[in-house]
């Protein structure tokens, strides 16, 4: 059913919202899944430090949520989603599937997911180099863009809108599908032609 993305920094706490989500979701009932970085199991450092291995994580996770995508489940993409780009292919695949979708951004200061970063075992640390790439490569949401709306922002001490966020992928209708994607029957088409 809908699609839910988190947003941020690395180490900014998205893992942590998407788990509080989850398990807010399922207690009323709900099946999620959640789709990251983490559950593909790749070497964050290597994969961020090339490009072409970060297009090739990014088409593998949006793959995944494709495959997941349906009627009835939930979906959290926890992961950076930091390129505006890719936010909007996946508007794009939400509007293709017919399911409301949000954004949430986990705002964290550089310094504090910095040493969020130090404070994890060494193997699931970002290089401090891979790291301040990325934090310079970070596009923020803006909620004007259709693709990042509804955007729901939570700072570190934030108490998550859970109900706000049931709500938005829950009340609200999905994104019209592109006129250009759908099939249109022509009539005139079904009648064959003879001489």
């Amino acid at each position: 059913m809908p699609l839910v993305v988190m947003c941020g920094l690395p180490c900014g706490g998205k893992s942590r919202r998407a788990l509080e989500l989850k398990e807010h979701l399922e207690q009323k009932g709900r099946k999620v899944y959640i789709v990251g970085d983490h559950v593909l199991e790749v070497d964050r450092n290597s994969v961020y430090a090339d490009s072409r291995k970060e297009k090739d994580l990014r088409g593998a996770l949006r793959a995944e949520v494709e495959r997941k995508l349906n009627k009835e489940d939930i979906v959290i993409l926890d992961s950076l989603n930091y390129i505006k780009g890719y936010r909007y292919e996946l508007f794009c695949l939400i509007k293709h599937a017919q399911t409301p979708h949000c954004l949430i951004h986990c705002l964290t200061s550089p310094d504090i997911s910095s040493s969020w970063n130090q404070d994890r075992p060494q193997d699931e640390q970002y290089t401090q180099a891979v790291f301040d790439a990325l934090v310079q490569r970070f596009e923020a949401p803006d909620s004007r863009n259709r693709w990042d709306s509804p955007l729901f922002t939570v700072q570190k001490d934030d108490l998550l809108p859970l109900e706000h966020i049931s709500n938005a992928i829950f009340h609200r209708k999905a994104p019209p599908p592109n006129q250009s994607t759908q099939t249109v029957c022509n009539s005139q088409l079904l009648f064959t032609y003879k001489m």
